[in-house]
């Protein structure tokens, strides 16, 4: 399988079980391996006190990018670090896109930077992961589908 077909067939398998990002109304834009762009409009519920968007919002969608990358060779990866900086804030009903670029793959570990803008172009948020990924593919032999091997997630 070529890299970009793994990469839409691993998108594909996470996207399956992926309750959060699809509960959230995020919308996968683009995905190649490495690298993944999401969008999210956001609603009344996700502003805060200040009228602006709270920053668990803006943490979970460019979470939800870095994961969509990060998992884009077939291997299960989880996120082992992560952080976030605010620049400006975002406001109800911005649409927001996260893009998710690889900066490195060594061995079992990856770094990865996403950044949150509005659609103006204005930068609102910059977030660095560092992935792991474990021992097991979440594609079935055929590259088609999730395995069901929960055993250590639970």
């Amino acid at each position: 399988m070529d890299p970009q077909t793994l990469a839409e067939a691993s998108a594909a398998a996470l996207w399956q079980d992926d309750q959060t990002t699809q509960k959230l109304g995020m919308t996968l834009e683009r995905i190649a391996p490495g690298e993944a762009v999401m969008t999210m409009t956001l609603t009344g519920q996700m502003t805060n006190g200040h009228g602006t968007a709270h920053g668990g919002y803006l943490f979970t969608l460019a979470d939800s990018a870095f994961a969509f990358a990060c998992n884009s060779y077939g291997q299960v990866t989880v996120a082992q670090h992560c952080s976030v900086t605010y620049i400006a804030p975002g406001a109800l009903g911005d649409r927001l896109t996260a893009h998710a670029r690889e900066l490195s793959r060594q061995g079992r570990s990856g770094i990865y930077d996403v950044t949150i803008t509005r659609e103006d172009g204005t930068v609102i948020a910059e977030f660095r992961g560092h992935s792991r990924s474990i021992n097991r593919s979440f594609l079935s032999a055929e590259g088609s589908g999730a395995q069901t091997n929960r055993e250590e997630t639970q």
